[in-house]
């Protein structure tokens, strides 16, 4: 057991101590250890890196693929440039256990896509170099990952459209911001971008003044369409992005048990906004407020409903609730959603019981009957009326008061 746990220290001296062939290493003494690999005839990752290297340099190389689990051993990486080599493809699961890693750099490649999940295994990750690549679409499910990167360069490549997603992550709009917005440097330029509202929504949210978006360049050049000469985004005409404005038909709504009820608003904005309905809350008034709290968890997304966009710029929608019971009584939300932002207007649904009084005893009802009463009628003398008396009584105490029969609350 000794030996085996003297030969384990003993091969982690030597893997921490060894430099690979065609590479240079830092002695990591009085500085953080580094690890530069630029030999022309190196075709793959090395295998022996040391264990403590921080910074590690592979550039101008004909490595062409970054393998699962490249650099798993380096837990304690934090720079890593793979620029300037042939590098067309990254595994998803390249970069695992590369917690501490706060810079990962591989400009001057041939990518033509990028596997944006796997920043997901460099929490720390903070700048993110992939300029003058072949990338030629950037996705949506891209902005999931990007939180914590405040240094992003895309800049030479052929990206022609750049998704809400990511404008909404950039530019959050004051109330869904979570604490203080970091600032962000991004390279864009030297693209074919398209002349659409995005780009341009881009542009003129970055020279605004407290900008949480800094350009490294800010002549961005656009063209109308794929193929054509590029123009200036100052001189081009474009669209411009207009934030959804929403307006419900009625913000509260009070409607019988039962019944049918239709909830709408209207929204416009360019691009066309999508709506979206969400329950936000129960409603607290009603005496089933027990029965309310425990039918279903809030806030909650409705599926059904139904829209329709008569022209460009505006789209209405409608939710039609049948048989309400209480349950369905709260609030709910129609939201509305561009590449400009996001709206919403409260719509407030009350559902009212309808109570109907119980039969009265007859010795209370004998009681509130007086002489002035129009119910009231003098006893007949005959003991024919004496006996028809008591059955008038009975009928009066049967028929309740017809003005409590239904009752509804606006």
């Amino acid at each position: 057991m000794f030996l085996l746990v003297l030969l384990h220290i003993m091969q982690s001296a030597v893997l921490t101590r060894s430099c690979p062939t065609l590479c240079v290493c830092s002695s990591g003494l009085t500085e953080p250890r580094s690890v530069q690999c630029s030999d022309s005839g190196m075709s793959a990752l090395p295998v022996n890196l040391p264990a403590d290297t921080v910074k590690l340099r592979l550039e101008k190389t004909r490595i062409s693929r970054v393998p699962r689990a490249a650099f798993y051993n380096l837990s304690e990486l934090r720079f890593l440039w793979l620029t300037y080599n042939s590098i067309t493809s990254v595994h998803p699961s390249s970069f695992v256990n590369l917690k501490a890693l706060r810079e990962l750099r591989l400009d001057g490649n041939l990518l033509t896509s990028f596997p944006w999940e796997g920043l997901r295994d460099m929490p720390r990750l903070q700048t993110l170099g992939l300029h003058n690549n072949c990338l030629s679409s950037l996705p949506a499910h891209a902005a999931l990952f990007l939180p914590n990167i405040t240094y992003l360069d895309l800049s030479s490549n052929r990206l022609t459209v750049l998704p809400g997603e990511l404008l909404d992550l950039w530019f959050p709009l004051p109330e869904l911001q979570e604490g203080p917005v970091q600032r962000k440097i991004l390279g864009l330029h030297d693209n074919p971008w398209l002349c659409d509202c995005q780009i341009s929504m881009l542009t003129s949210l970055s020279m605004s003044l407290g900008s949480p978006v800094v350009l490294m360049d800010q002549l961005l050049m656009c063209s109308k369409s794929v193929g054509q000469s590029g123009l200036l985004l100052t001189q081009a005409e474009l669209s411009r992005c207009v934030r959804p404005s929403v307006q419900p038909a009625a913000t509260r709504v009070s409607s019988p048990l039962g019944s049918n009820v239709i909830l709408r608003c209207d929204a416009s904005g360019y691009p066309t906004p999508t709506l979206t309905w969400i329950k936000t809350s129960a409603y607290t008034g009603c005496c089933k407020q027990d029965l309310l709290q425990n039918s279903e968890q809030l806030p909650r997304i409705l599926e059904s409903f139904m829209q329709e966009s008569p022209r460009v710029g505006v789209r209405w929608s409608i939710i039609s609730l049948n048989g309400l019971s209480y349950k369905d009584a709260g609030e709910y939300r129609c939201q509305a959603r561009n590449m400009a932002g996001i709206s919403e207007a409260p719509i407030k649904l009350k559902v009212v019981g309808i109570t109907r009084l119980s039969r009265v005893p007859k010795k209370k009802s004998q009681k509130t009957l007086s002489k002035s009463s129009p119910k009231y009628r003098k006893p007949s003398r005959t003991p024919a009326t004496s006996s028809f008396k008591g059955k008038e009584g009975q009928k009066t105490t049967n028929a309740p008061p017809s003005s409590q029969n239904n009752t509804q609350e606006d």
